[in-house]
């Protein structure tokens, strides 16, 4: 603060006055909320949050050894390998697709980007009353009848029927989000780059897609698949309205969620929501290591000793 200048009386109190709340809740419901629920992990809690028995990491093992959880890794492995790459490919293209539009781009962006706002419950119910309900008269069968194949009335209970189902949601609701991240690397790109190629002969086509815009992709692609993949850990909405009578389709969260809410046990459901924290965090900073911003930093920056040579 310049020197002479007092400060405006009130204007510490007004502050804590529109913090405070904020403030609070942050403590109550996510600090607080945090340690105990760390603490409940160690415990034998069943219906109960207050336990007195501590069991060390016998939570922890049973949770490691337990085969539905283990299966419930299995169906998040699954949902990610069949929504990551997808998600990817499809928000790259029509990034590609509106960014080269010679008008109405603006328009095109909000049409993709709408579904963003939807509720997740909502478009579940969408897909399972209206899209894919069975019927004859669902808009999936009625496709199917139209080419002249045969209506599927299994869509929620059999496989690979219900991934189709839970893919197409998921993509729907993500995929113009992620386009959008697309678009600002796009954008990022300097025109002088293509104006280069095209100088060298590489006007157009797939050669100049790998030669320039997917190395200068690579951020925003190392950014895009990590979202991708915490998104996918943190499934949950779906798979309750969909197929959450299927055990062996029960992604993690929603088997914790069974198993807190459903059989009390919340000291081992405290558990595995640390397992499962435990394995983004891995899964990330693997991630990060081999596709992340620091293996795109290294295909920018030369090496120190590189350096050193080029100066000598």
């Amino acid at each position: 603060m310049p020197r002479g200048r007092r400060p405006i009386r009130g204007t510490r109190r007004a502050f804590w006055l529109f913090v405070g709340p904020f403030f609070i809740g942050l403590v109550i419901f996510s600090i607080i909320a945090l340690f105990w629920g760390f603490y409940l992990s160690f415990t034998r809690a069943v219906a109960t949050i207050t336990p007195t028995d501590f069991v060390w990491f016998d939570n922890y093992v049973a949770l490691l050894t337990d085969p539905s959880f283990l299966s419930s890794l299995l169906s998040f492995t699954i949902f990610a390998i069949l929504v990551v790459p997808t998600t990817l490919i499809v928000s790259l293209l029509l990034a590609m697709l509106v960014a080269n539009l010679p008008v109405a781009r603006a328009f095109f962006r909000s049409v993709f980007f709408l579904p963003t706002a939807f509720s997740y419950v909502i478009a579940s119910l969408i897909w399972k009353l209206g899209i894919f309900s069975g019927s004859t008269s669902s808009v999936a069968n009625a496709v199917l009848q139209a080419l002249g194949l045969e209506p599927v009335s299994a869509w929620l209970t059999q496989s690979p029927y219900y991934w189709v189902v839970i893919v197409s949601v998921r993509l729907w609701l993500q995929v113009g989000f992620y386009m959008l991240l697309f678009i600002a690397g796009l954008q990022r790109i300097p025109d002088t780059l293509y104006e280069a190629a095209a100088l060298d002969g590489l006007s157009r086509g797939p050669r100049r897609f790998f030669a320039i815009t997917w190395p200068q992709l690579r951020p925003t692609t190392a950014a895009v698949m990590l979202l991708l993949l915490v998104a996918a850990f943190q499934a949950f909405d779906e798979f309750y309205n969909l197929v959450r009578t299927i055990p062996s389709v029960r992604p993690p969260l929603l088997y914790i969620y069974n198993l807190s809410f459903q059989q009390l046990d919340y000291g081992k459901g405290a558990a595995g929501a640390f397992v499962v924290t435990a394995v983004v965090v891995l899964v990330a900073l693997l991630q990060s290591r081999f596709f992340g911003f620091g293996a795109a930093d290294e295909t920018k920056t030369p090496r120190r000793g590189a350096r050193k040579e080029r100066a000598s």
